[in-house]
């Protein structure tokens, strides 16, 4: 008999008593009922925060990451400099062959970060725990800002979280089936496919697939070992990276290099790395949530005798053990970083035995709600702008990014229009960063070519390069007031300035200058 089975007895003999190891009432499953408290509570939060997300699509544009990714479909590829080619194929799948507008790619996102929530719930349910406890997990994790704010996005992290929280789900209903069954088959199968999707969505899916091989192979899923299907599912994960590793291997494993070299030259373990690690935490799950991750890596390993505990325990031991110190040593390592090993802690304490108590739960859901509930405020309502401090730099504040760029685009393609004329062979739009020419390529779309001067080699130095941009006859120099004057152009000389002004709640809060730079004739 299995795992879950034996919990489903124990809490079918005794709905209103149910008890932990120690003896003690179990605070989450004390009231005899099915969880469909939960579940309506879970329905209601997740459509409240749709309604937020779809209103949100009309009036955002793209954070200079999305645009990236965005450029993306422009240029398909079957690898990126910063990641593989997944987010860039759904983003040109969304734009038709193209990028797509911002308005169109977070009515995608907003749809599908409501859904991870409750694909989470499956999971914990896959897992073992009962359905109350699922909808209750699913709940906490729909309010975490992590993933109430950041899947909103379209990043690699929200593909990710979704590949990743399914493949889960599913290799847990295998291990928990008959070895050799249908079920086992299509469920192990299922989650090798999805976990080889999550590392063609982002590097770090790669660690999901070492999680399920360490799992299968352990003692207490000997007797799946011993079958086809979960080696097979394993080997159709593997056919759908191969393609990206091949091109890597043979273009000198350019991801790595950059990822590992090239953006890493200030790194090295440090206080200010572990510092910024740990606040990190605590602001993308809130002080709380981080308390309860706590708790829940002490289930995993609590749970960890079983195969579904095993499952749970690698799939976030495993990433901890790679993604926590290369956060420690990397000083540009974001918060985020380190999020795929959090996903396998929420089924582990779920299932748990040693269930927190309802109190933290809800106090936890209520701090992380009200975190989301002031970011969500402070992005969509301008006027709150009027309650910063004096000390307040609007450059440093990445809700301006989200505003501004139609009428700085519209600029620039009135500028690329005026140097369009017959007698010259070619204009360039350039900005001095990525976070600039990935808004810029997004929206042109392929219509001209844009050149970047990011201080380290980027993916614009395939798709235009610099030596190719500087001998254009027109270059349109897009810039705002993060970052310093135009590169030296000998071949060049001033043409023109025009300068764009972004305000919000009546406060400048961005100023964006575009240059016209005109080839000087010969002699």
């Amino acid at each position: 008999m299995s795992s879950r089975e034996q919990r489903e007895q124990r809490e079918q003999r005794d709905p209103g008593k149910a008890r932990d190891q120690r003896g003690q009432r179990d605070p989450m499953t004390t009231r005899a009922h099915d969880g469909r408290q939960e579940l309506w509570a879970l329905a209601a939060l997740s459509a409240s925060l749709l309604a937020i997300r779809l209103y949100a699509a009309t009036r955002v544009g793209f954070g200079d990451s999305e645009a990236l990714y965005a450029a993306y479909a422009v240029h398909p590829q079957p690898a990126y400099l910063d990641h593989p080619p997944l987010i860039g194929l759904v983003a040109r799948a969304l734009g038709g062959g193209t990028a797509p507008s911002p308005e169109r790619a977070h009515l995608m996102t907003a749809v599908l970060a409501s859904l991870v929530p409750w694909a989470m719930a499956l999971a914990c349910r896959g897992a073992g725990a009962s359905w109350r406890r699922a909808f209750a997990a699913a709940l906490v994790f729909a309010v975490v800002p992590e993933i109430a704010i950041g899947l909103f996005a379209m990043t690699p992290d929200l593909l990710l979280a979704t590949f990743w929280t399914g493949a889960i789900g599913l290799a847990a209903l295998a291990l928990e089936a008959t070895p050799g069954s249908p079920r086992a088959t299509f469920a192990f199968a299922g989650a090798g496919l999805l976990a080889g999707a999550a590392a063609a969505s982002k590097v770090s899916g790669a660690l999901l697939l070492a999680s399920l091989a360490v799992t299968y192979a352990s003692r207490s899923a000997r007797a799946h070992a011993r079958t086809l299907p979960p080696w097979a599912g394993l080997v159709a994960g593997v056919v759908v990276v191969a393609p990206i590793a091949v091109f890597e291997a043979r273009s000198g494993w350019p991801l790595f290099v950059h990822r590992l070299g090239d953006t890493q030259q200030a790194a090295g373990l440090s206080l200010r790395n572990a510092a910024a690690l740990a606040g990190g935490q605590l602001a993308y799950l809130s002080p709380l949530v981080a308390v309860l991750a706590a708790l829940a890596a002490c289930a995993a390993w609590r749970g960890r005798h079983d195969a579904v505990g095993t499952l749970l325990l690698a799939g976030s031991a495993l990433p901890a053990g790679v993604l926590v110190p290369l956060a420690l040593w990397s000083r540009v390592a974001e918060p985020h970083w380190v999020a795929p090993a959090l996903l396998s802690l929420v089924p582990a304490l779920a299932r748990s035995t040693d269930a927190p108590s309802r109190k933290l739960v809800g106090a936890s859901a209520a701090l992380a709600a009200a975190f989301v509930a002031a970011v969500y405020t402070w992005v969509l309502v301008p006027q709150t702008l009027r309650l910063a401090p004096a000390s307040y730099d609007a450059r440093y504040d990445l809700a301006n990014e989200l505003y501004g760029w139609p009428e700085v685009l519209g600029a620039v393609r009135d500028e690329v229009a005026a140097q369009a004329s017959p007698g010259l062979e070619g204009v360039s739009v350039v900005g001095p960063h990525w976070v600039i020419c990935a808004q810029l390529d997004a929206d042109l779309r392929g219509d001209v070519r844009v050149g970047c001067d990011t201080p380290i080699p980027d993916d614009f130095d395939r798709w235009w390069p610099r030596a190719q941009w500087r001998r254009s006859d027109s270059i349109v120099w897009v810039t705002d007031d993060r970052f310093g004057p135009p590169p030296e152009l000998p071949l060049h000389a001033l043409f023109s300035i025009r300068r764009v002004r972004i305000k919000r709640a009546d406060r400048v809060v961005r100023n964006f200058t575009i240059s016209v730079f005109v080839r000087r004739a010969e002699g």
